[in-house]
């Protein structure tokens, strides 16, 4: 059975599901859905809008679902969705969507360290890791299985592709194509991420096609649209390059630079 504290404050509306605990001086509003066997720490504040998967940990100082830092914002409804199995430590602050979304997401199998920070209308995929501190600004998309370094702060509107690592403390001011580490400043294109896509599963095969990708995006002299071209005639079936030409069809602000 869960416990919830008697210090804490839970709105007879919102819906807990069942071997939910929830710790001493949280506060719980009106219109929040809880999962199943989550936790949720001490001196949390869950606002209207929040709908937090199964098995989700939160710690203590936690605000999930607080209205956006966003001068447009009008109080129209919104919601933050936290995905099953997600861990969000101390002190992070997610905010929910704006009228331009309607929502921001956190994927399942997620942690979000403590300090971090989610803006409005943000998308962050399945299994990443932000580290402390991190500040996501506002229509951010991280895509799946992304680990970002302490104290990072990502612009608004920019985009992080899948399987991609960025250093700790380094802006990022520009989109960040998926498999890759990027690090320095400005943010630079710094190779493959070898440790974490062999950890994945990714076999020699697969690293060889993407280290030929990049090497025609990065160390060609080609631009971007000759780069793209390249790529689609010489990988016209491979699934990982398809996943960069995609990422590059997506982005609408500059890629970073070698």
């Amino acid at each position: 059975m869960g416990i919830i504290h008697k210090t804490a404050l839970v709105h007879p509306a919102a819906k807990i599901g069942s071997n939910v605990s929830i710790d001493a001086f949280t506060v719980i509003e009106r219109d929040v859905e809880i999962g199943d066997g989550s936790e949720i720490g001490p001196h949390v504040c869950i606002y209207d809008g929040a709908r937090i998967g199964k098995n989700v940990k939160i710690f203590q100082g936690a605000a999930v679902s607080n209205a956006p830092q966003d001068l447009k914002y009008a109080g129209e409804e919104a919601h933050f969705y936290i995905g099953d199995n997600s861990i969000i430590r101390e002190f992070a602050t997610l905010h929910r969507g704006t009228v331009d979304k309607g929502y921001s997401k956190i994927g399942a199998n997620c942690l979000f360290m403590a300090y971090s920070h989610v803006a409005h209308d943000c998308v962050i995929g399945d299994n990443c890791i932000i580290a402390n501190s991190v500040q996501i600004g506002g229509h951010v998309e991280i895509e799946d299985h992304v680990i970002v370094g302490g104290s990072t702060p990502i612009h608004q509107f920019s985009k992080i592709g899948q399987h991609a690592m960025v250093g700790g403390g380094f802006r990022v001011i520009a989109d960040v194509p998926p498999y890759i580490i990027a690090g320095g400043e400005p943010l630079r294109y710094s190779g493959l991420n070898l440790i974490g896509l062999r950890r994945r599963g990714f076999n020699n095969d697969n690293i060889a096609n993407l280290k030929e990708a990049y090497r025609i995006m990065y160390s060609s002299g080609l631009n971007v649209s000759q780069a793209k071209e390249t790529l689609s005639e010489t990988f016209p079936a491979n699934e990982h390059v398809k996943n960069i030409l995609d990422f590059l069809e997506k982005s609408n602000r500059s890629v970073i630079r070698r």
